[in-house]
């Protein structure tokens, strides 16, 4: 936060939905105590939609427009977008916040300005593997937020989700209906 501050940039620096299970008000008090901003309290503050969400809806707009219909007028909306087409996309959908995230410096300070300038009022967010060290190259005065991970997870951490790749062994692996021998043998016993 002091470096935001030494540096002169208008913008708010904040701390993740990321916490350590069982500490999290502990690590969002301390975020508030060391000058950044929270992010959000907890899933009820702010709808935030990934790209699990949009996929299942088949369009930003339409994860938007139902996020919307579920959270009324009140509630902020923020889209994470990984290119500025998925951004714009967002913007005319009527999303409140724009994260931009997992950018280089250069791309991202673009890529803000060319968004600004069709939508002032849209607040945007800077994000994804975004360290103390770097987070200068990151200011711009077209990027309102800069969400760091590190802030509340200041040690090595096991990133946990729910989207596990499907390693190449399994790739190969045929599916067990596809021959009778491999099916179980309860199976193959009601096949013959």
């Amino acid at each position: 936060m002091s470096v935001a501050q030494e540096r002169g940039w208008h913008g708010k620096v904040a701390g993740t939905r990321k916490t350590t299970p069982g500490f999290g008000i502990v690590e969002k008090y301390g975020l508030l105590v060391g000058g950044a901003d929270t992010h959000r309290m907890d899933l009820s503050n702010m709808v935030m939609l990934k790209d699990n969400h949009i996929w299942s809806t088949g369009s930003i707009r339409s994860s938007v427009e139902k996020a919307r219909d579920a959270c009324g007028f009140a509630t902020k909306i923020e889209v994470e977008c990984t290119s500025e087409q998925d951004a714009r996309e967002a913007c005319e959908a009527g999303a409140d916040i724009i994260m931009l995230d997992n950018y280089s410096p250069d791309d991202l300070k673009a890529v803000a300005a060319r968004l600004k300038a069709s939508w002032p009022h849209v607040i945007i967010e800077a994000s994804g593997g975004i360290t103390l060290a770097m987070m200068p190259s990151f200011f711009c005065e077209s990027v309102d937020i800069i969400s760091q991970g590190s802030l509340t997870n200041g040690y090595d951490t096991l990133d946990f989700s729910l989207k596990v790749p499907k390693p190449a062994s399994f790739q190969a692996r045929a599916r067990a209906d596809a021959a009778p021998d491999a099916a179980p043998p309860e199976k193959r016993a009601k096949r013959a």
